[in-house]
């Protein structure tokens, strides 16, 4: 038997789905557990309403189906970023439009906003798939990626 044969024959090989959504918020660091002073100081000309263009990086895994060759259907996964990212930030004030912040009155860092729409897709996936990494690009410079851990 060859090396391919016995490799047909084996489980299902995992692989890694990456999508990629750009969406544009507005937003201001500023936090309700610190003075005004204090916010100055920790957020500088963050602590003004401004806005960013995201790129948010979606990676899923799971095994490759015997039959569709897919790990995930790419249209379900794009319908799912489109109700969680662009339906809810896209063109939005993230603090005063998207609810998770705005009630929970959570800082729209770019690390809660990576943490968030975890939480968001997380719920919607596939149960053949998980989430693996989200990637948010907040400027050129400025890259966050969440996995799903907490301490």
């Amino acid at each position: 038997m060859s090396s391919t044969d016995r490799q047909s024959s084996a489980v299902n090989p995992v692989v890694y789905v990456t999508r990629i959504q750009s969406f544009c918020s507005a937003h201001r660091l500023n936090s309700g557990s610190l003075d005004v002073q204090t916010n100055g100081q920790t957020y500088g000309k963050c602590n003004a309403v401004h806005g960013h263009n995201y790129k948010a990086e979606v990676t899923v895994r799971g095994a490759v189906d015997a039959i569709t060759g897919f790990v995930v259907d790419i249209a379900i996964l794009n319908d799912i970023i489109d109700e969680t990212i662009m339906k809810t930030m896209d063109h939005k004030n993230i603090d005063e439009d998207v609810p998770y912040f705005r009630d929970n009155h959570i800082v729209s860092t770019a690390e809660n906003i990576a943490v968030y729409i975890w939480k968001a897709i997380a719920e919607r996936l596939p149960k053949s798939v998980s989430l693996d990494s989200i990637k948010l690009h907040e400027t050129d410079k400025n890259v966050f990626v969440f996995r799903g851990e907490f301490v």
